[in-house]
């Protein structure tokens, strides 16, 4: 937070360190060299093997700046389709619109999940071996298992095509050694700064060095990479984020960032855990990193009636989308994450507390739409002033003040 609020926030330094438009980069230089050097040891990379820009202000800019450095328009993408877990900068589009840019330059079909929820890497291959696609995006916002990265590389290396991973949501536990290590496989590697790495918000974009053939053509991943962030994309680099990523990639490179990333783990099975103990279902269940996804299609609820509740009580969760739903707006499911709360301390008996709370809002919200019926906008006003979300939100505050609020 130093970092973020100082007066490098104030420098032009359009370019690259030692080649910038603008003079009196000196310090600049210095300080996004480090980054650099620390996110490539961060991740024990090699220097000559592989390069980083730290400059995407956000990860869905890395993440179309990487599609830039190897595609041309309307080149064929491969995702992860966005009620299955995917992001929407990985092609989502619906039959009436194009909703991301890279499904407005690129021809982006999309694979999915089997029943259960898990990835069925023989249908992705056979998919691949149809379409044969230039590029498959691997990672996921919202998918609870770890990723089988070596299947996808067999796959795609069938049809003469790229992997790129983008490890956004679980970069911390690729950091700590506590998931499947994407570098080994790929041939970009895409994340933000925050989530469960712990920094500023911001993106960075890893990618492998020397020429790369692919279809009969030479890549150059060093010069295309850089020249998509900039000039193609952005303008000058945040200089402030980019020491604020520094510091943040120094801390995730200590023996307690890693016991920290061991601990969300252990929270977020501890988490489903509990809530399967009360019944409740969790997508393919449990969960492999920090994440699980709660299915309420049992209880006849929607996770944003849930989400509602949460909020009103001091809860924060989101919707989202479980096996089987169609729309992200009306979902059958909530995501819970346990970074935040790792972060302020909470550890495995703690969870229990959490779940309890959890079965007491969709209790409430079951309630609620007992009374007044399944249209939110009925189920919404309900909401104001109920005295047993009131109760609620005053345990859990309650609660809350046993641990420290990082940054406060």
């Amino acid at each position: 937070m130093e970092a973020l609020g100082s007066c490098l926030t104030n420098k032009y330094s359009e370019g690259l360190p030692g080649k910038r438009y603008y003079g009196g980069n000196e310090i600049c230089d210095q300080v996004e060299e480090l980054c650099i050097r620390r996110a490539l040891d961060l991740f024990k990379l090699d220097h000559t093997q592989w390069g980083v820009n730290v400059q995407p202000y956000s990860g869905s800019v890395a993440n179309l700046a990487a599609l830039i450095s190897i595609l041309d328009p309307n080149d064929k993408i491969l995702g992860l389709s966005l009620p299955c877990g995917g992001h929407l900068s990985h092609g989502h589009q619906t039959p009436q619109r194009k909703v991301s840019a890279t499904s407005v330059f690129y021809n982006c079909i999309h694979y999915g999940l089997d029943e259960n929820g898990f990835l069925n890497y023989s249908a992705i291959d056979e998919q691949i071996q149809a379409e044969k696609p230039k590029l498959i995006i691997a990672g996921a916002s919202a998918y609870p298992r770890d990723w089988d990265y070596a299947k996808l590389r067999e796959s795609i290396d069938k049809v003469d095509g790229f992997l790129l991973v983008d490890m956004a949501h679980y970069s911390g536990l690729v950091a700590a050694g506590e998931h499947n290590n994407p570098f080994l496989h790929a041939d970009l590697v895409t994340t933000t700064t925050h989530k469960s790495l712990r920094g500023p918000r911001a993106g960075m974009i890893f990618y492998k060095k020397g020429l790369i053939k692919k279809r009969g053509k030479d890549y150059d991943l060093d010069v295309n990479v850089n020249n998509a962030v900039f000039p193609c994309l952005q303008g000058g680099p945040h200089m402030n984020q980019i020491a604020a990523i520094a510091v943040a990639l120094k801390e995730a490179n200590t023996p307690e960032f890693r016991l920290y990333a061991k601990q969300v783990i252990a929270n977020a099975r501890a988490l489903a855990a509990a809530l399967i103990a009360k019944g409740y279902d969790i997508q393919t269940g449990g969960t492999d990193n920090h994440l699980m996804l709660w299915s309420l299609k049992k209880q006849d609820l929607t996770g944003n009636k849930v989400e509602k509740v949460c909020e009103k009580a001091g809860i924060t969760i989101n919707k989202n989308t479980v096996v089987g739903d169609v729309s992200a707006a009306i979902p059958s499911g909530v995501r819970l994450g346990t970074p935040a709360l790792t972060s302020r301390g909470l550890v495995e008996k703690d969870m229990e507390v959490v779940a309890s709370f959890l079965d007491e809002s969709v209790k409430i919200s079951v309630k609620v739409q007992n009374l007044v019926g399944k249209k939110l906008a009925d189920f919404l006003p309900a909401l104001e002033n109920n005295p047993e979300i009131l109760q609620l939100k005053e345990r859990v505050e309650l609660f809350s003040k046993n641990f420290q609020m990082p940054g406060l």
